[in-house]
């Protein structure tokens, strides 16, 4: 296809997600001039803080430089991976082998967690448990993922196995991968709607919820705290940072703990229902074991593919992206090589340089940051967490609470160093996929 036919007529540079559910922030109005909780960030951490609090009877404010929920909550993939992405990492060398365990098993939780929030709140946001199918790019990655699935069947309490080369096509209409690991816990949503109906949750409970207010200055005074936007001032008692990759200037110890990195998606033009049930027969959500991952999913009306992956360091024009991911996607399925694009899209995650989120607290300020882009149920969970800390109680403390968190030399936000790393992992990708 010639680079302008890639694109449908009606082909628009934003997220699919958006065409059912667009963030609007509600009307402006007058910020309060106190509140007992500041919320910084209206996306999943933010809101799910805020609708805890308020439920607990707590005036609670929640301010976003853009409309709420317009950042990453409304632009990822709408894979709910339930501490997955922990659950085969070794951290006891980290953490030692007691604390990694109760992370893992508490990053495990978070699946049920956010299922239990949307039924309890009635959130309309397509969820369905549909489990999660790890694609190998190469046999060491398939030994690696044999090597943890019965840990994660046991984790988890759900099934997970290995599915070999030879039967992979029961999972995914295509050749290319090595087989891969099919785990049962793991669930989809549409991100937009689940973002929208935890705000409206939030409002509900007694949260007041101002976008477009951006936080310019935070200033502590004795035990009180002074939050200074682009529209006034609110003095508060408490302050808690849910800004994740957006995390800015008015913060800089957070800024220089969590690194943004860009995620771009497409979605395609309608396809037959002949065509999807080959793609992906069973309806999960699926992601490769590069570390240079892809990521991808039918739409929750089953007629899309949506496809995500990291394509480059930094925002680009939408129709290169889209035409970079059109690319990867037929190198998997050679039969959507004619098949157009009707959006593409970008958002920042944000990682940290130990790859765990973070609770916690410094200098009096509240933050719950850091999910590695598998942040769907974590941020939520950790939200809640944030709320519970605030409040006290006798509720066990979270095991991600109060962990050292680094950074290093010379960084201070801007992540010079991604376009090499990027490069470096491809290199090994491209080295594990030689041998096998």
């Amino acid at each position: 296809m010639s680079f302008e036919s890639l694109f449908a007529p009606d082909f628009k540079g934003r997220p699919y997600w958006w065409e059912a559910a667009e963030p609007a922030s509600p009307s402006p109005g007058e910020l309060p001039q106190r509140s007992d909780v500041v919320v910084v960030g209206g996306g999943y951490t933010g809101l799910s803080c805020a609708l805890e609090l308020a439920r607990r009877g707590t005036s609670v404010t929640v301010l976003d430089a853009d409309a709420i929920g317009f950042n990453a909550s409304s632009r990822n993939g709408g894979l709910v991976n339930g501490g997955l992405k922990l659950a085969l990492a070794d951290m006891s060398g980290q953490l030692g082998a007691e604390r990694a365990d109760r992370l893992v098993r508490e990053a495990i939780g978070t699946l049920p967690f956010i299922e239990d929030l949307i039924g309890r709140e009635g959130i309309d946001c397509d969820f369905q448990r549909t489990g999660r199918f790890v694609c190998a790019y190469s046999r060491k990655h398939y030994d690696e993922l044999a090597a943890k699935v019965d840990r994660i069947a046991e984790l988890t309490g759900a099934p997970a196995y290995m599915v070999p080369p030879e039967r992979q096509r029961e999972e995914i209409g295509s050749d290319h991968y090595r087989g891969g690991q099919l785990v049962e816990a793991a669930a989809g949503l549409h991100p937009a709607k689940y973002v929208r109906g935890l705000a409206q949750a939030a409002e509900r409970a007694g949260a007041m919820l101002f976008g477009k207010t951006r936080v310019t200055r935070l200033q502590r005074n004795g035990g009180r705290w002074q939050v200074e936007t682009e529209r006034g001032a609110i003095a508060c008692e408490e302050v808690m940072i849910g800004t994740n990759a957006y995390t800015g200037p008015a913060t800089p110890w957070l800024r220089r703990r969590v690194v943004p990195v860009a995620s771009f998606l497409i979605a395609t033009e309608p396809l037959p229902d002949a065509l999807t049930r080959d793609l992906v027969p069973r309806g999960r959500v699926l992601a490769d074991s590069r570390r240079v991952l892809s990521y991808f999913r039918l739409s929750p009306d089953g007629r899309r593919v949506l496809w995500g992956g990291r394509v480059g360091t930094a925002a680009m024009d939408p129709r290169e992206s889209g035409r970079r991911l059109h690319a990867m996607m037929c190198r998997v399925w050679p039969q959507l090589q004619d098949v157009r694009i009707t959006h593409s899209w970008t958002g920042n995650v944000a990682f940290t340089f130990d790859f765990i989120p973070h609770l916690g607290q410094h200098q009096g300020m509240h933050y719950a940051l850091g999910c590695q882009g598998s942040g769907v149920a974590m941020q939520s969970w950790l939200g809640y967490q944030a709320a519970r800390n605030m409040i006290g109680g006798p509720n066990e403390q979270s095991a991600f609470t109060g962990l050292p968190f680094p950074t290093i030399p010379l960084y201070d936000g801007r992540p010079w160093f991604l376009p090499g790393m990027l490069a470096w992992y491809k290199l090994r990708d491209h080295i594990d996929r030689l041998a096998g």
